[in-house]
């Protein structure tokens, strides 16, 4: 077992590779993203001309104001999403099977359902998850629901755990022009005892103290490692450098039999729509770099803010090396989905 780990504050802890940004890979190269996206483009374009037309016909103020709100950046930004519900081309039509959808992307657990009228791909691409970066006000909190959780190679290197890597993600974000708040609190370690059991609750409680200090916070992630027997490596690499898969984690609040009504989550579409925006994102930018989404019962406190996930990185099998190098592009993603670009 390893030591206690204490509350502490660094500058960061990225490294030179973590801080490597990924200048290589600028444009989707999966069909889906890339074609949606630039039909979308395309069907913006068309719109534009159409409202100049009616302004040199017309003359008329109110389609000047019209052609004025289309071209702001944040409606592109909508106009784009919406198009993403998909009208056409064959891969979205297998997106919106629901067989096809659950094979492909999703692992559910036995505690829990996941039913057509809620896994569907078009809602979830629908959902506008886009933010507004502010670096002078708090808008994304990282935190570890299991903060003793270590790498491979702990602790022989003593930032191989979830709570440096949590800064190294901090630090990428932050690059990108977002104002991140990373809670090193231990929620997993009560009375000198490790005590994962009730860290949910522990972790409820911190992070909404966090929430009301600082209500202007969107987005919640938090950071773990996953637990896998000793002969599995989860790994892949990414632009030539060894890197740790990750997961996206969904609680679904419901058992086989329903809704968990003393768990309800109101955000749970938008919980599934951020994960499932990545995931996808992911698929066509960095392949291999996700495993399937899994679907799990209880609420696992995704249910305080509609951008919320619970990513894991890796497994104890993992190098600190390889944990980290899956920052990067999990920044990436984050920022694609969270710019609406």
């Amino acid at each position: 077992m390893r030591r206690y780990l204490g509350s502490r504050m660094r500058m960061g802890c990225c490294g030179q590779n973590g801080s490597q940004t990924g200048n290589k890979i600028r444009e989707f190269t999966e069909m889906i993203v890339g074609r949606m996206h630039g039909e979308a483009e395309m069907r913006m374009k068309m719109h534009k001309t159409e409202q100049k037309q009616k302004v040199q016909k017309n003359g008329g103020i109110r389609e000047k104001a019209e052609l004025e709100k289309t071209d702001h950046p944040r409606m592109k930004r909508r106009h784009s999403q919406a198009f993403n519900t998909g009208n056409s081309g064959i891969i979205l039509e297998k997106l919106n099977d629901y067989d096809y959808l659950m094979k492909k992307f999703y692992n559910v657990h036995p505690t829990t359902t996941a039913g057509r009228d809620l896994m569907r791909a078009e809602n979830f691409l629908a959902a506008d998850l886009s933010i507004e970066k502010n670096a002078d006000i708090p808008q994304i909190l990282i935190y570890h629901t299991h903060s003793q959780e270590t790498y491979a190679d702990y602790p022989e290197n003593s930032e191989a755990d979830v709570i440096h890597l949590g800064e190294c993600l901090a630090k990428l974000l932050r690059e990108k022009g977002y104002n991140v708040y990373h809670d090193e609190s231990v929620y997993d370690y009560r009375n000198g005892k490790l005590d994962r059991s009730a860290a949910y609750t522990y972790a409820l409680d911190g992070i909404s103290g966090l929430l009301q200090k600082y209500p202007s916070i969107e987005v919640v992630l938090d950071v773990h490692r996953d637990g896998v027997s000793d002969g599995t490596r989860l790994v892949t690499e990414i632009d030539g450098t060894e890197t740790a898969k990750i997961m996206f984690f969904n609680g679904t609040s419901m058992s086989p039999d329903g809704p968990i009504e003393y768990l309800p989550n109101p955000n749970l579409k938008e919980n599934l729509a951020f994960s499932f925006q990545m995931q996808l994102l992911a698929a066509g930018k960095y392949p291999g770099l996700t495993r399937k989404i899994y679907l799990k019962g209880l609420r696992y406190n995704e249910h305080v803010r509609a951008r919320s996930a619970l990513i894991e990185v890796g497994a104890q099998t993992n190098t600190y090396a390889e944990a980290k190098a899956a920052m990067m592009p999990l920044s990436d993603l984050l920022d694609q989905v969270l710019t609406g670009e």
